[in-house]
């Protein structure tokens, strides 16, 4: 058996692959940035030809740098951004329109209409999430409207809809396999996760054609074989995931009350709920966590905006600093934020607050305040909102929970980790490989290729890499926290008020 498993991993900012032994470790990687277009404000939007040239180059290139061919690869798993929405071409490929990614706001308007609808209130109950523009299905709505013709092509069966993995999948089997996976369905506002099928009350009042939705898999499912003039071999993709989801798995977190935060372009946070799911009085969302042999474990998350976000919005527009690294230096060097607070809502809040019209702001500053306090509390608001989510967790699910397990390009920053440890009074646990999206649909390709025989042989293979404890006095945690609630209280939309 060859004995290697690709993951693609095509996520907000970046396009990768990852290629791991069937150990679990991280052999060879390649990755290129994702490019994104920001024509209004609250709009973001990406290329998706562009997202699958870019993975064809990182799949060569990472084989190339491993002296790795096609056949060295078992199976290839894909995992990716979630709810960003693509229309194609059935017969050409090509996109209607650009990607509107999970960020976009635009359909805001078109929510506020909805929920005015008989329809608002159900689904919450069938999908498990709330009415936001986050969510795949009124960006459906949006495209079919205001793109020439394409209501009347999409009825006549002419167009295909998918988030990126369908997307991916559709171009890499040269057009064979319109699939997605339950946990990717379960993010588009269409999906019922308790008969896990694609709900038509739901469809026929946002007025969306059933025929171009893909069809629904588990997590580990025969998705095709990627088409052999990509790689000169054709290999079986065994695996989709949404990034979170497949971060749950490549976390391990198999047992309900388990919980791991990924810290990437924004923060998300999943409790497993194993077969129950539930319908959050804190404005959290039921989501699919994974689906296996047709046996769906759920999970809680809830879901931050801004975190990597943030500190690239210090890089590339504010100019604080030249390389994400050097957040943790300059946090490092003063004692304190100075009483400074960055709320970055700058597309908006999300849980618990899922306030589309928030916008960012920072409060707090003096003329004393200097660039390593802004950058600071840049990094510590990562740390508030993530408490933010996990006491509406608690909450909802009434666990009480020890330890997160955390991930994530953010995770390599030990100052930002040991200021959660401290803000959430809870161990955190970094793993040795943070790049636990990758590994996640890695392990679930090689669950269904036959590399692993059960889950039991995935919990073996995690490991701990550090481990941070909380170290900050109670009453000093406290008052930090409710000075970021006023912060945040401050950010929030109010329709009464007039813009001076």
């Amino acid at each position: 058996m060859p004995q290697y498993l690709l993951a693609i991993d095509q996520g907000t900012t970046k396009s990768r692959a990852i290629i791991f032994d069937h150990q679990g470790r991280l052999q060879f990687q390649h990755e290129l940035t994702l490019t994104q277009y920001f024509p209004h404000d609250g709009w973001v939007e990406q290329n998706p030809t562009e997202m699958y040239e870019n993975t064809v180059i990182c799949c060569h290139e990472a084989l190339r740098k491993g002296n790795l061919l096609g056949k060295d690869i078992t199976a290839v798993g894909i995992t990716n951004q979630r709810e960003t929405t693509i229309i194609w071409d059935k017969n050409t490929g090509d996109p209607i329109y650009p990607a509107i990614v999970w960020q976009d706001r635009r359909t805001s308007d078109i929510c506020q209409h909805l929920s005015s609808l008989p329809i608002a209130a159900k689904i919450p109950e069938k999908t498990g999430l709330l009415l936001d523009p986050y969510f795949s299905a009124t960006k459906i709505m949006w495209l079919l409207e205001h793109i020439s013709n394409a209501r009347t092509r999409a009825e006549r069966g002419e167009l295909l809809f998918g988030t990126v993995d369908t997307y991916l999948l559709w171009k890499l089997t040269n057009g064979k396999s319109h699939l997605t996976d339950a946990s990717n369905a379960s993010r588009t506002l269409l999906f019922n996760i308790h008969t896990q099928t694609w709900d038509k009350e739901i469809l026929s009042a946002l007025n969306i054609p059933e025929q171009l939705l893909p069809k629904v898999m588990d997590n580990t499912a025969d998705f095709g074989e990627m088409d052999e003039t990509i790689l000169q071999h054709r290999i079986p993709i065994t695996a989709m995931a949404g990034d979170q989801q497949a971060a749950t798995v490549g976390q391990i977190c198999f047992k309900a009350g388990m919980v791991k935060a990924t810290y990437g372009t924004g923060c998300f946070m999943l409790l497993n709920t194993g077969t129950q799911v539930i319908q959050s009085k804190k404005r959290l969302l039921s989501t699919v966590a994974y689906r296996i042999e047709n046996k769906v474990t759920y999970g809680l998350e809830g879901s931050i905006f801004s975190a990597g976000t943030t500190v690239k919005w210090l890089r590339d527009q504010l100019k604080l600093i030249t390389h994400v690294k050097e957040t943790e230096t300059l946090a490092q060097s003063v004692t304190d934020a100075g009483g400074v607070y960055l709320v970055p809502a700058f597309t908006g809040l999300g849980a618990p607050y899922w306030d589309p019209f928030a916008r960012g702001m920072i409060t707090g500053l003096t003329s004393n305040t200097d660039r390593a306090q802004i950058v600071r509390a840049a990094l510590e608001s990562v740390a508030y909102q993530t408490r933010d989510l996990l006491e509406a967790m608690t909450s909802d699910g009434n666990a009480t929970l020890n330890v997160l397990r955390v991930d994530g390009g953010m995770a390599v920053n030990n100052w930002l980790l040991q200021f959660v440890a401290d803000i959430l009074a809870l161990e955190i646990q970094r793993p040795v490989c943070v790049e636990t999206t990758a590994l996640g649909v890695a392990f679930l390709a090689g669950l269904q290729a036959g590399v692993y025989h059960s889950l039991d042989d995935l919990i073996k293979l995690w490991q701990a890499n550090v481990i941070f404890k909380p170290q900050m006095l109670s009453s000093q945690r406290e008052a930090l926290y409710r000075h970021w609630r006023v912060a945040v209280a401050r950010t929030l939309y109010r329709k009464d008020e007039e813009l001076y």
